[in-house]
């Protein structure tokens, strides 16, 4: 980093150099993207990106990752001003673009690292499986796991036109379609984006991709509260959240939390049920034994005493995280760990029918006090 020393065209151009347009998978410079108006003021940049529509998927994410490649290649002190030009006029205002999915779930946990993504991803390879259409979102920007649970990191994404938009088409695999902030980012290097810059391209793999049709919409989040979960509530009607949590006390603690934030009366998003994941350790070649190495039942009790449905208790066996690291989902197979998911996947379809049938369709959060439209 370069805090005080003068600012020269030169390193503009190799920080914009590290900033990768995920349509072709090339550099931004390299794209001929970046304008010949870079204007240098003291500590103030300014530039012009050029985009060949004006619906390019990619426009508000691209625009934030080439400020954040300056704050953070050249000085965080920089005063960026990213300026926008387009080939082509603007097209007319699109539709709703999630008209076609159903349900849309929030997988959620109050902590890191009880195991959110794995349940997330092998309940969606199990609902399926089951023969639902259904979709994954990863949502934790600051540590997407979904891509290398699916074996899919070094994909590129692409868009086509729908309709006379431009949209990012999700990568497909197991029958699940997905998307993640991971596909976005370079997977050796750290998300350094700051939550306006995070909740920008977040909504852009909501609304400007082509999910189609989906019975289930699955957003894996991040762990705890944060600006993402309101980004997430104030740009979707969410059917239902599913915690995930592990017997340890402090797990539990923080699920306490999560379930709190959601049935808040501002945001007021119904709790599908808990998830008990690590319930116990199964040896793979004793399945009969169990050894509660993370206390026992603590899911069970606390899904009691705050009168949610318990979806589902899974167990700790080595091969759910090998299926993770190798990109093939356990859900896949038809192991104890397997049905475990399969089980799950049952009780959070009979979860969301039951929700659908007794309670009227959740509304996004509307901050400005109105009454938002329903989903």
């Amino acid at each position: 980093m370069m805090e005080n020393n003068p600012i020269y065209p030169k390193i503009v151009h190799d920080a914009l150099e590290t900033v990768r347009y995920p349509g072709t998978g090339r550099n931004i410079v390299e794209s001929g993207m970046v304008e010949d108006d870079l204007r240098i003021d003291g500590r103030k940049v300014s530039f012009s990106l050029i985009f060949d529509k004006p619906t390019d998927p990619f426009i508000r994410s691209m625009a934030k990752a080439a400020e954040a490649a300056i704050h953070t290649y050249i000085a965080r002190d920089i005063e960026v001003s990213v300026n926008i030009k387009t080939r082509t006029a603007p097209a007319a205002p699109a539709a709703n673009p999630l008209e076609g999915v159903k349900n849309i779930i929030g997988i959620s946990s109050g902590k890191g690292g009880v195991g959110k993504s794995t349940v997330a991803s092998n309940l969606a390879v199990a609902l399926a499986r089951e023969g639902y259409k259904v979709g994954l979102l990863d949502a934790d920007i600051f540590g997407p796991s979904v891509p290398k649970m699916f074996g899919v990191e070094n994909e590129e994404l692409y868009i086509h036109n729908v309709d006379g938009r431009d949209k990012i088409i999700p990568i497909e695999r197991y029958g699940v379609k997905l998307l993640s902030i991971g596909f976005l980012v370079d997977k050796n290097k750290p998300v350094l984006w700051r939550g306006t810059m995070a909740s920008t391209a977040l909504k852009q793999l909501i609304t400007d991709a082509d999910w189609g049709e989906l019975d289930y919409f699955l957003i894996d989040m991040p762990p705890g509260t944060s600006d993402i979960h309101l980004t997430l509530v104030q740009t979707l009607g969410i059917t239902g959240a599913v915690i995930v949590t592990t017997p340890q006390e402090v797990a539990l603690a923080d699920a306490r939390k999560g379930i709190a934030m959601f049935t808040d009366d501002k945001v007021g998003v119904p709790i599908l049920g808990l998830v008990e994941n690590m319930a116990w350790f199964t040896p793979e070649s004793h399945p009969d034994e169990r050894y509660y190495i993370f206390g026992r039942e603590g899911g069970v009790r606390l899904a009691k005493e705050l009168g949610v449905r318990l979806l589902a208790q899974i167990p700790m066996v080595g091969s759910i995280c090998d299926g993770g690291d190798t990109g093939q989902p356990i859900a896949m197979a038809d192991t104890v760990s397997g049905m475990a998911f399969m089980h799950l996947a049952h009780e959070v379809a009979d979860a969301v029918n039951e929700r659908n049938l007794t309670q009227p369709p959740t509304v996004k959060v509307d901050v400005s006090g109105k009454n938002a439209h329903k989903n």
